[in-house]
């Protein structure tokens, strides 16, 4: 059994219902965390898990919204922990520079707490593995492979697809349709994949709001690469504008125009079983 857990569904516009992009992965005593958005420590709590318990922290890309709380991981793994254990961050090339720079700007924080805290030997523990599309590797029970993705101009960007006994989870993050998101997605239980609206979007004033639409995936296109590749769910998140759970019927209509397998609208703490 596997589940994934929609720790934040939100986007860069602060919502109070819904955190920052991040995902929760479970399975078996394996916790892996992809992407840490706003306020992701407290969603983890809600699901029964917290960075101390994480075999590792997948990140898709750098930008601000998909990693802005890494900084509350690292130092709640770290307090927990004890520096018993080594926080393993896997990310595109850049994740190894953004670590160092957030544990840099922890610094003080660190000093002030080895001080007063006799426990506290030295900083935080934390090893960084830059990845490559096509890497594969393992986080406990769980096997991860990669592939790039497509949200340019923000490059390198890579997605991922976890495995535990037979069951598959993609998690691809911002991006438009792409080889690489087919071959992640191609059969997967559960393909999540983060969306805006494109009929919305583009009835809105100003050259910044018309961008996003450059390197996002509709809720067309994502139920489009669905389809395509058989993937058996498909979880919507990271959803712009945020629906009211009156119109979620609606964008679940858009999704079956063109997919005909089960559609689940992303709030914070869904949790899919598979």
């Amino acid at each position: 059994m596997m589940e994934i857990v929609l720790t934040g569904t939100g986007s860069p516009l602060p919502d109070p219902k819904r955190a920052g992009p991040s995902t929760l992965v479970k399975a078996g005593d394996t916790h892996v965390l992809v992407d840490a958005g706003r306020g992701v420590v407290m969603r983890m709590a809600a699901a029964g898990s917290l960075p101390d318990l994480l075999g590792g922290v997948l990140i898709t890309h750098l930008h601000s919204d998909h990693i802005c709380a890494l900084n509350d991981v690292i130092t709640t793994h770290w307090i927990r922990t004890r520096e018993d254990k080594v926080l393993q961050i896997y990310g595109p090339i850049g994740t190894a520079r953004f670590v160092d720079r957030q544990i840099h700007a922890l610094e003080d924080d660190i000093g002030y707490r080895i001080d007063h805290h006799d426990p506290l030997k030295k900083g935080p523990q934390v090893e960084v593995t830059e990845l490559e599309p096509g890497d594969a590797f393992s986080i406990g029970n769980v096997n991860v492979t990669t592939a790039a993705t497509m949200h340019a101009p923000v490059r390198p960007t890579i997605g991922f697809r976890l495995e535990h006994d037979g069951l598959s989870a993609a998690l691809v993050g911002d991006t438009i349709p792409c080889d690489g998101v087919d071959e992640l997605a191609a059969g997967a239980d559960v393909y999540v994949q983060t969306v805006l609206r494109r009929d919305i979007i583009e009835l809105l004033p100003g050259e910044m709001a018309q961008d996003i639409l450059e390197y996002h995936s509709g809720v067309v296109e994502a139920a489009q690469t669905a389809s395509r590749v058989g993937a058996k769910r498909l979880a919507l998140t990271h959803m712009v504008p945020a629906p009211t759970p009156e119109q979620y019927p609606e964008w679940i209509a858009i999704a079956a125009e063109h997919y005909s397998g089960e559609v689940i609208i992303g709030d914070d703490l869904t949790t899919i079983t598979i």
